[in-house]
């Protein structure tokens, strides 16, 4: 595997420059190499898998709602037991990862996840749905955990924000295609049918990542001992933006998944009575998210995260208050925006940890994804809570104040010395 690689002139020794260029010639994975295209194609891969499984039941909410006789607040734990379970794990297989590797946790990841979602269609009562949801969750935290880890430690760091952003696409093609694949199908089949379809795609993608993910070649394996973890937890609290990034992710996700979790039943209740298909086709918004992932990821690449991120969270709330309107055409409108903001967001804030973190970054991942999961599971079911007070008036105060905040923390990041005098 030929590649090549500019080093960071100040992470090398005036005397020893020479040796360090010829040895990181022989690491780093860059834009344009066979090596390149299928570590983008497997964590693509794996981020299809991973937010498919996730997201695919939020179609199916009102449906449930129906079938269990539980209201709209209790049916949107199908989705926020399987993301707290995954937040949760977060917190175990980073560390993990920091010890055994990078590559054999998130296949395991995959797999097992792939064969819960083919258990929870299994499951009679609403109960047992619940628990093979948890499951889900807690087996996705072995690939959301890594994957970004991964690709910063084995990505050219020129390239980190493409190839970021060609990940984020994976995840962003994955929530659509969970959604519509369900949202279509649960018109013509039952849930259960629908589920094990998803299962079974989702066992396809985690084979074409195990056969084609290259072996990581910079990992160093680091110790579990519970003090090396304690350190590496307080050194990512001390620095001056890593915890004001983890907050990025619990607000920014907590406002995505809350509007997703209840446009349908919007959606389906007057004045639009829309069918579930259709409701469910609404998903290709995401097609937006793909694009911007990759886009706007390369852009910060150029022009810094901090001159990025704020403006994606502008249009955010552009694309949210088109959905306070009362035309359909509008409000879809609005959906297309808010989501290619969205990941675009996501694509800026989560590159922007492989920068900052410069020790026991499989942890600090871990961090930022916990809050991530968490600001969907606690903010998509208290979101639950203002649907019923207010509709979706109510809805769209939540959201607003949760990006109000998102945009604060976006401008004081802005005001950071980026590390090392490298652009961030």
């Amino acid at each position: 595997m030929k590649t090549a690689v500019a080093p960071l002139a100040h992470d090398i020794p005036p005397v020893a420059k020479d040796d360090v260029v010829a040895e990181l010639q022989e690491i780093y994975i860059e834009k344009g190499t066979p090596a390149f295209m299928r570590t983008v194609l497997a964590l693509f891969c794996g981020g299809f898998a991973t937010f498919a499984l996730l997201y695919c039941v939020q179609p199916m909410m009102p449906l449930l709602s129906k079938e269990f006789s539980v209201n709209a607040a209790q049916s949107s734990l199908i989705l926020s037991v399987a993301t707290a379970l995954l937040a949760a794990g977060l917190l175990v297989t980073g560390p993990v990862s920091d010890r055994i590797g990078r590559k054999p946790v998130m296949v395991a990841a995959l797999f097992a996840a792939a064969l819960c979602t083919i258990g929870s269609a299994l499951m009679p009562g609403w109960h047992g749905v619940l628990a093979m949801r948890a499951l889900v969750g807690l087996s996705l935290s072995g690939l959301a955990a890594v994957a970004m880890t991964y690709l910063s430690e084995e990505i050219h760091p020129q390239h980190l924000g493409l190839a970021m952003g060609l990940y984020i696409g994976g995840n962003a093609i994955g929530g659509m295609s969970g959604r519509l694949i369900v949202g279509v199908l649960i018109d013509f089949v039952s849930w259960h049918t629908a589920m094990l379809v998803l299962g079974a795609l989702a066992l396809i993608a985690a084979a074409v990542f195990w056969r084609i993910l290259p072996e990581s070649r910079n990992f160093r394996p680091r110790s579990l001992h519970p003090r090396s973890l304690l350190d590496g937890f307080l050194m990512h609290f001390r620095d001056a933006g890593l915890p004001l990034l983890f907050l990025e992710a619990f607000v920014l996700m907590g406002a995505f998944v809350t509007l997703f979790n209840y446009i349908g039943y919007r959606l389906l209740a007057e004045p639009y009575h829309l069918d579930q298909a259709f409701v469910g086709l609404l998903s290709v918004v995401y097609l937006s998210g793909i694009y911007s992932s990759a886009k706007i990821g390369s852009l910060a690449d150029r022009l810094g995260r901090r001159k990025v991120l704020w403006a994606t969270i502008v249009l955010m709330s552009a694309g949210l208050a088109l959905t306070m309107a009362t035309p359909l055409a509008l409000v879809i409108t609005g959906m297309l925006i808010f989501t290619f903001g969205f990941f675009g967001a996501h694509s800026v804030a989560s590159s922007w940890i492989g920068r900052r973190a410069t020790k026991a970054k499989g942890q600090a991942s871990s961090l930022y994804l916990f809050s991530y999961y968490a600001g969907s599971s606690i903010a998509g079911t208290a979101g639950g809570v203002f649907w019923h007070l207010g509709g979706w008036n109510g809805i769209g105060l939540f959201i607003g104040a949760l990006l109000l905040v998102a945009l604060l923390v976006a401008l004081k990041l802005a005001k950071l010395q980026p590390l090392g005098g490298v652009k961030a």
